[in-house]
């Protein structure tokens, strides 16, 4: 295995326990997030304030690097990566996030920890995405 892969699953391993430490897991927790007129739980707004500061401490440390340290090029967005595609897209991501409770990290490692439930998940985005890819390809 390469060292791309190998630093691809580490940080992929690392996310996903994130998200199970910090409860990004269970959607009870992120609907209570969404109940801003309710019962509101505000530990999504701890998980992307800590997201917030690593990207605070990131984002200079890139500016002075002349190439990432484990591929050849940064990928970067820009505003011409903003299309009525992509924004189309977030909405319904922002839609299915708010009616199940979870988006893809989450429901990938709900998988371990109430699979279950999580599999209904993933099959449906994993089915959705699909339909998306042969949707755009009849375009």
């Amino acid at each position: 295995m390469n060292r791309t892969a190998l630093v691809a699953g580490a940080s992929g391993l690392l996310f996903g326990a994130g998200l199970a430490i910090g409860g990004m897991t269970n959607p009870a927790r992120v609907r209570g997030f969404l109940d801003v007129f309710g019962d509101w739980d505000p530990t999504l707004a701890f998980v992307i304030g800590g997201a917030l500061i690593v990207m605070a401490l990131a984002w200079p440390i890139q500016r002075r690097m002349s190439a990432p340290l484990f591929t050849g090029s940064f990928a970067l967005p820009d505003k011409s990566d903003l299309t009525p595609r992509l924004v189309a897209g977030s909405a319904l991501f922002g839609v299915g996030w708010g009616i199940a409770g979870l988006c893809p990290g989450p429901g990938f490692a709900a998988l371990a920890i109430e699979p279950a439930k999580a599999a209904a998940f993933v099959a449906a985005m994993l089915a959705g995405m699909v339909l998306a890819r042969l949707v755009a390809g009849r375009r």
